[in-house]
């Protein structure tokens, strides 16, 4: 099955035919993983993994239905999360984000600009002009002996922390199933990456983003969140019915919106995947810009939104370099994870 992206013209300077042959062209595919979980046989895993590698090859994206996280589940991490960053800003304040070998706590509006840029001036250049209109909390492993996570009281935020574990290790463990049916799809062993990811090195970020003009998001550069790519193995994006994602075509450079399809998980490479995969992979770019409503004959603005992203990472000691079935020459010199996102995160926050 294939979702066919949306056709509607925004005023990003796109003109309506370009960007129509575009959306009718550029296509990500929803996959039923119940055939990988519940399969009889490695034929019929094999089958779903395969599709699933199909489909990061092309465009880097999938809609994932039957993945077996409830709704209720999902329904209540958005409620905590909600909560949380209706809390006043000086308490959130003092749960601040403070050092990307950490990578946990709260970011205030305007503090992060996500780019692919890796040249700190220029990414301090384009947060000064052009910041991210957006706040997150970021929540790692929190058995971690060196970096802790930065919980709320549980006065401020009554089971907060409780919800957000029980998330992580949810997300955890998709993101092994998933690995598993990509090994496969890549003719490797289906525990291939077992031993590669076991130490939980993810982080979850809650991502709220305030009502605000559109006129504010329409200077050059600005974006809820820019154009970007995401750094480790996959994201895990729970978005709402509200939208906003939009994924480039790797074809014409054109933005799509990536439309909420009701209980999916939307799952997409990250560039540690692609650079292990030696580029069969695709880690694709993409941006958040939320949808305009009018509230005057001469104004408008874009509503609230709330969404939920689980970064799935390697073990930071895992050497990220080209795997077998993926080319007999490699395109990228060996790097160890921490290295690899550590030296991204401090790029787009210090």
């Amino acid at each position: 099955m294939f979702l066919r992206a949306s056709v509607y013209v925004r005023s990003f300077g796109l003109q309506r035919r370009s960007f129509a042959n575009a959306a009718a062209n550029f296509r990500i595919p929803v996959i039923d993983f119940s055939k990988f979980r519940a399969a009889q046989s490695d034929v019929e895993k094999k089958e779903t993994a395969d599709e699933i590698v199909s489909a990061f090859k092309n465009s880097g994206f999938i809609y994932v239905s039957n993945h077996g996280i409830p709704e209720d589940t999902v329904s209540n991490v958005f409620r905590k999360s909600a909560e949380f960053f209706k809390m006043p800003t000086d308490v959130k304040a003092q749960l601040a984000w403070e050092d990307p070998r950490s990578n946990r706590g709260y970011v205030q509006i305007g503090r992060e600009r996500v780019t692919q840029s890796a040249d700190a001036d220029e990414i301090t250049a384009l947060r000064e002009k052009a910041p991210d209109f957006k706040e997150s909390m970021e929540i790692g492993r929190d058995w971690d002996s060196e970096w802790k996570n930065q919980w709320p009281e549980e006065s401020d935020a009554p089971g907060f922390k409780k919800t957000m574990l029980n998330f992580f290790q949810t997300c955890h463990e998709l993101h092994v199933e998933m690995m598993r049916s990509i090994a496969l799809g890549l003719d490797l062993s289906e525990n291939f990456f077992d031993r590669k990811i076991d130490q939980q090195c993810h982080n979850l970020r809650l991502l709220s983003y305030p009502p605000i003009k559109r006129a504010l998001l329409d200077g050059d550069g600005q974006a809820r969140a820019g154009s970007h790519s995401d750094y480790g193995t996959l994201t895990l994006l729970f978005q709402p019915q509200v939208g906003g994602l939009e994924v480039m075509d790797p074809q014409t450079g054109v933005f799509i919106p990536a439309t909420p399809i009701p209980s999916t998980i939307v799952i997409n490479v990250g560039d540690l995947l692609a650079r292990w995969s030696n580029d069969v992979l695709r880690s694709t770019l993409h941006r958040v810009v939320s949808p305009a409503k009018m509230i005057s004959s001469a104004e408008t603005i874009t509503p609230a939104r709330q969404s939920i992203a689980f970064f799935s990472n390697p073990n930071f000691d895992t050497v990220i370099e080209c795997l077998p079935n993926c080319g007999n020459e490699a395109r990228y010199p060996p790097i160890d994870t921490e290295t690899y996102i550590v030296g991204r995160l401090t790029a787009t926050y210090m």
